[in-house]
């Protein structure tokens, strides 16, 4: 469900924002960084107070379509922290997102892509209607034993299958709407997103997939087969994974966190959410130069002149 009062790019933001400013409860450092930037932005008129994201313990349900809003009155959501904090705060937001502004107190930040000294410029892009929102995908995933749901979980990143100990290979068998689809032999499968696709998919030899696609990345894991190469294919489709004989380490995980041990006629069943999440981008930010920045893309070539900074193509 969207926010009352969702922004608008390339409008004047309202005089009185409702700003949530969130950061991880593990880290005490960053309270008093959120207070700091509460009192600024109250002296620019706007509503804003201070929460910490709650680390959920492995036996709490699952988020559920009609739990209440735990930001209610937001606007936007100013995330303090890094990349795993965003993740953190997209799952505890579930099916009640709120635009984010990322801002990078940890090392990457590839998601939270704003420098702390960029705050104060970031709000008055918001403020004067300088900004897009870019919407991302969310995942449901499910496991399901016996025909019953074991656990459900809503990610954003990858879900993962993976064989684990004895880590001897095991076979996935990947099913797309009801129809057998192909057989995955190796240490395991990513399954990941658009945003996801710089992460451990990325690490594993996955394409970079542009962030605000709907689409799932399949990459094996050390696959037993040359021919098993990764796969880009839609979201509008559903998505069943199969492992008919795991190790008893075998493992599915969403987005880092261990979800449940595999049992022989488990099924890992994905689905695209109906909840997006909504990334704030200012006019000095854009995905290109997040690649270039913070991944060192394009071969360490950067541009020269005018066009540097504009971002528009080379003139002679």
């Amino acid at each position: 469900m969207p926010s009352a009062r969702r922004l608008c790019p390339e409008q004047a933001a309202p005089a009185d924002l409702g700003i949530a400013i969130v950061g991880s409860s593990a880290m005490e450092a960053i309270a008093a960084e959120a207070d700091r930037l509460a009192a600024r932005l109250a002296a620019r008129g706007h509503r804003a107070w201070t929460a910490q994201v709650p680390r959920r313990d492995a036996s709490a349900p699952p988020p559920q379509p009609d739990d209440t809003a735990v930001l209610p009155g937001a606007d936007v959501v100013i995330v303090l922290g890094g990349d795993g904090t965003i993740l953190h705060t997209a799952r505890w937001m579930a099916y009640h997102q709120v635009p984010v502004l990322g801002v990078n107190l940890g090392t990457l930040g590839f998601l939270a892509d704003h420098p702390r000294e960029e705050i104060d410029a970031a709000i008055t892009d918001i403020e004067t209607g300088r900004f897009r929102l870019v919407d991302h995908m969310l995942f449901e995933c499910q496991v399901l034993r016996a025909g019953s749901t074991v656990c459900r979980e809503l990610g954003m990143n990858d879900v993962s299958v993976l064989a684990g100990p004895p880590f001897s290979m095991i076979e996935i068998r990947l099913h797309v709407d009801g129809e057998f689809a192909t057989t995955y032999r190796g240490d395991g499968l990513i399954m990941s997103t658009p945003v996801g696709s710089t992460a451990y998919n990325l690490s594993a030899g996955g394409p970079i997939v542009r962030k605000d696609l709907d689409a799932f990345i399949f990459t094996p894991l050390n696959p037993h087969a040359l021919t098993n190469r990764p796969v880009v294919d839609s979201a509008e489709r559903t998505y069943d994974l199969f492992v008919p004989r795991p190790n008893a380490g075998s493992a599915c995980v969403v987005d880092g966190r261990m979800m449940t041990a595999i049992e022989a006629g488990d099924c890992v069943a994905v689905r695209r959410a109906a909840p997006r999440f909504s990334l704030v981008e200012t006019s000095h930010h854009g995905y290109y130069r997040t690649l270039r920045d913070k991944l060192h893309w394009g071969g360490g070539f950067q541009p020269t002149g005018p066009q540097a900074t504009r971002g528009g193509p080379p003139t002679c």
